[in-house]
């Protein structure tokens, strides 16, 4: 059964406040719609994508489907005024391509997760419509005209609905054509279409996520932005899939701080994939501090191989010690390695980057997030590098340019031990593991996003 992704972009941004639409407006690098038809485009079951938008932003889809590549995306069509009007364009647009499934989902709930639009495909297979929804935490009330309360339904039986919503194109357009011989039909939910007029057929509900909210109101996009630094990946030995494998074979990689730790790790698994692989650090005459010394370097590796598909910045200071008691020496030699160090690679490397749609890593600390005694510099420039992915992901996604961060929990490396000494066996992330995870993240569609690596 062909499995088609309706994407509903014809909301206004009204309740937002704002005259740009909220699925346009940009979150972690791109524009919210650009994550929402990512995630669909990326997912191997399935087969297209139709995107619903008002008439005023049709040409605003166009420019999307070319910058990303989207393959998938096939049809672009005209919504209503109404929710509902936008589900019927796409039922219509289908109705002579045989039975297929419709996936409907909202273009503002970018976080929408693989495993909950494979669990829509894969309830199909039994029901004719499938729900997603999440168990409500907080006690509902309805009340009066009067605001008094007339009812307290019992929360274990309540649930907050999300999107997708997922029905066979047979069943969904039998029940708007039974709705639309009510005079009295109004409706913003497509599943509360079937539960009304075709009250015989079952909807089975998927089990959602918290993450996978709805940006409605202003606030959410500040909690949407967080979310989506929140994104964690499992570290393991498994290595790349068989495709991972061969898009990255032959490409190539330079390595910032490419000898010890993480960085020696990367540079490791990336000869194990065939890559062309440029590790250098202080340690072989390439300090990050220094612009000359970063630019030389690129232009060397350029000059050998004709491309440079990723650049890593692994290279940092760790000072424990009161900022009081820090010299100046030392407090430059932190500003200069952990933050100017990434300034300089980010400018050196935009040019190579831009001609190659390539991807730039960077690395933080999971001190970013509340600075702590001892670590008052170093935590600062560690969110400040967050901060400066987020900010450059924005202004060179329109060069094809990913620039992601990785958030790695304590992890063995020597500057670990140096500063910590030995500590008990399976506190540790592995470098190894690290080093496939970033190697994953490079690989990846993802920009100017925070990726925390947990054991």
């Amino acid at each position: 059964m062909k499995n088609i992704a309706v994407i509903l972009a014809g909301g206004s941004g009204t309740r937002l406040g704002n005259s740009t639409p909220k699925q346009f407006i940009k979150i972690a690098g791109k524009k919210v719609i650009e994550h929402t038809i990512a995630v669909f485009q990326n997912h191997p079951l399935i087969n297209e994508i139709c995107v619903v938008v008002h008439a005023n932003y049709l040409g605003d889809i166009e420019n999307i489907r070319l910058g990303n590549s989207f393959s998938k995306l096939r049809k672009v069509l005209v919504g209503g005024n109404e929710r509902y009007e936008s589900s019927l364009a796409a039922i219509n647009a289908y109705a002579a391509s045989g039975e297929c499934n419709l996936i409907f989902h909202d273009s503002v709930r970018p976080l929408v997760t693989e495993r909950i639009i494979t669990d829509c495909i894969a309830a199909l297979s039994t029901y004719d419509a499938v729900d997603v929804a999440v168990p409500t935490t907080d006690t509902i009330i309805q009340v009066n005209d009067r605001d008094e309360i007339i009812s307290v339904p019992p929360r274990p039986s309540l649930r907050n609905g999300q999107t997708p919503q997922a029905f066979k194109l047979s069943v969904i357009r039998e029940a708007y054509a039974k709705a639309l011989q009510d005079p009295e039909f109004r409706t913003t939910d497509d599943c509360g279409v079937v539960l009304r007029y075709l009250p015989d057929t079952p909807i089975f509900v998927v089990k959602g996520e918290m993450f996978n909210m709805k940006l409605t109101y202003k606030e959410d996009i500040f909690l949407l932005d967080k979310l989506f630094q929140l994104r964690s990946i499992q570290a393991t030995d498994s290595g790349l899939c068989d495709n991972e494998s061969r898009s990255c074979a032959g490409k190539t990689i330079v390595v910032f701080g490419g000898t010890k730790g993480i960085g020696s790790a990367i540079v490791d698994n990336c000869r194990e994939q065939g890559m062309n692989v440029y590790p250098c650090s202080r340690s072989t005459g390439v300090d990050v501090a220094s612009a000359d010394e970063v630019r030389n370097f690129l232009a060397e590796v350029h000059k050998t191989t004709g491309e440079i598909d990723y650049v890593v910045n692994t290279a940092g200071l760790l000072t424990i010690q009161p900022l009081n008691l820090m010299t100046n020496a030392d407090i430059q030699a932190s500003i200069n390695t952990n933050y100017l160090g990434c300034v300089n690679v980010a400018r050196e490397a935009f040019p190579y980057l831009k001609a190659s749609a390539g991807s730039l890593l960077f690395f933080t600390s999971s001190s970013y997030t509340r600075g702590r005694a001892m670590y008052s510099l170093y935590s600062s420039l560690k969110a400040a590098i967050v901060n400066f992915v987020q900010a450059t992901s924005e202004e060179w996604s329109i060069h094809n340019i990913r620039v992601n961060c990785i958030n790695p929990e304590r992890t063995l490396t020597p500057m670990r031990v140096e500063n910590f000494g030995n500590e008990p066996k399976g506190t540790l992330l592995d470098a190894g593991a690290v080093a496939i995870a970033s190697l994953k993240t490079l690989l990846s569609h993802m920009t100017g996003e925070v990726i925390d690596i947990r054991l």
